[in-house]
């Protein structure tokens, strides 16, 4: 593990022997295998490589820790997602599939099963009690439905889709596809059939 020999504030002074974006990375690993409820803050710790205190003068509580892990994902995913989607040199089908296959690459990342998306995985359980998580939520998945639209926009433009076709339940359909596909890779369907999954629907976007 890296390390940074900033000082852990006033105390004793000594070297803080982590670094942030890693540990990060760590606690978001635990939330995305046992979910938020699961995960406890010492098993956060230790897959850190902290300790309870360092955890939070870094992060806060393990509220805050999550949110900043959630907006980490969503950050990762995004940077996937928009180079797909704004790559203005692709037809359609291969922009979306483009788009699908990126995500399918995270969601079948770990060293175990297939954890699917993170925020679909453990946000949306959260998300019921829990009025910030779910307003970041909201808020990524709107942004997701806009970015699809935009995309399918230009599609209508260069005359790929139907000038009459509704742009807007296309977008939030192809969104739904991706939520779809992150649970069934949950529920153990393997990447190869999800990917012709994406192909089949894809089609149907594309009205082909």
């Amino acid at each position: 593990m890296a390390q940074n020999k900033a000082t852990e504030g006033k105390g004793r002074g000594r070297p803080r022997a982590y670094d942030p974006q890693t540990a990060l990375q760590q606690a978001l690993g635990v939330f995305w295998n046992t979910g938020y409820s699961g995960a406890s803050l010492d098993s956060i710790a230790t897959a850190a490589g902290m300790n309870r205190p360092s955890l939070y003068a870094a992060f806060g509580d393990k509220h805050a820790l999550y949110i900043k892990a959630l907006e980490q994902y969503w950050e990762f995913a995004a940077t996937a997602m928009q180079a797909a989607l704004t790559n203005s040199e692709l037809p359609l089908r291969e922009a979306l599939m483009q788009f699908y296959e990126g995500q399918l690459s995270i969601y079948f990342s770990g060293d175990g099963q297939p954890r699917g998306c993170f925020a679909i995985g453990t946000a949306t359980t959260e998300a019921v009690e829990d009025p910030e998580i779910r307003e970041v939520l909201s808020d990524r998945l709107s942004t997701l439905d806009a970015n699809l639209e935009t995309r399918l926009r230009l599609a209508v433009e260069s005359g790929e889709l139907k000038d009459d076709v509704n742009v807007a339940a296309l977008a939030v359909l192809a969104s739904s596809l991706l939520h779809s596909i992150s649970i069934r890779a949950r529920a153990g369907k393997s990447r190869a059939e999800l990917s012709e999954l994406a192909r089949d629907a894809v089609g149907v976007i594309c009205g082909e």
